[in-house]
């Protein structure tokens, strides 16, 4: 007997850092989104905790205690089980791909013998909450303050990353004014190019100090704007990922296919809007 669960890439639409805790932790307001492209987690029961990584992007993830797979999996306090994850995110990527596969560690332990999902995630990570939650969200705090959003509208992301990565607390580390106005509040939003309106008019304050630690960002950033229909490019969480919104599949499909052609080697995905 075997379970599965999906780990779905997670985007930060926007991102405002709007201050820093004494014990070092960012606190942020960000509106966060999740793809139809991701990692999935698949739980079997075994004598002993095993971990098993594959996939496109599997090399260089040790499947040691470390891995927050095998932490979130040791946090339920459940029996043990042979873990597999198949990793088809880059890793390090700003897409909350170690958050999102601890929350589906958590989901396919459940959906396998039933045990609970703990109460406090947040040990493991501070995108673990909303990666738990699979839902468009406003997230505050350190990641413990979710709030949904109003009925997003119809809109597909083009996901694209130069197979960099920027390390987060480099990120955070470089990021030197952490006191920014809070997002504004959400609205109803009737149509992608209102909600792009919308969006414009907010930040990642991430983005430009992991564009001064990776050029590749401001390289990858320009080849989205340039793409037809796009209603706005931005980097994703603290990077290298970053996307191109558009408002419909065609545009989007159309937008990968042109960056694909001058850039093969890039990882480029498209995906709707998860709502």
């Amino acid at each position: 007997m075997a379970a599965e669960a999906f780990a779905p890439a997670k985007i930060n639409l926007a991102l405002h850092v709007t201050g820093q805790r004494p014990d070092g932790y960012h606190l942020l307001d960000s509106l966060v989104v999740f793809a139809d492209v991701g990692d999935t987690v698949s739980a079997e029961a075994a004598d002993d905790w095993q971990l098993t990584v594959d996939g496109p992007f599997a090399a260089g993830l040790a499947p040691d205690p470390s891995n927050l797979v095998l932490q979130a999996a040791r946090l339920t306090e459940g029996p043990p089980a042979r873990l597999t994850l198949t990793k088809r995110l880059p890793i390090a990527a700003g897409l909350g791909g170690g958050s999102a596969d601890a929350a589906a560690t958590l989901q396919a332990l459940n959906l396998l013998d039933g045990r609970a999902i703990p109460d406090d995630v947040l040990p493991i990570g501070a995108d673990l909450p909303v990666c738990l939650a699979g839902q468009p969200a406003r997230m505050r705090g350190i990641g413990e303050e979710l709030s949904p959003l109003p009925d997003l509208p119809s809109a597909c992301l083009v996901l694209v990353n130069a197979g960099r990565h920027v390390p987060t607390g480099r990120v955070y580390a470089a990021t030197k004014v952490k006191n920014n106005a809070p997002l504004p509040d959400p609205v109803d939003w009737p149509d992608a190019p209102a909600f792009a309106d919308w969006l414009a008019r907010t930040r990642n304050d991430l983005e430009g100090p992991a564009r001064e630690l990776e050029p590749a960002v401001g390289v990858t950033l320009a080849r989205i704007a340039e793409t037809e229909n796009c209603l706005l490019a931005r980097m994703s969480g603290s990077g290298a990922t970053c996307f191109g919104l558009y408002a419909t599949e065609p545009e989007a499909r159309a937008a990968a296919d042109a960056i694909l052609s001058q850039h093969p080697d890039w990882w480029v995905e498209t995906s709707a809007i998860r709502r």
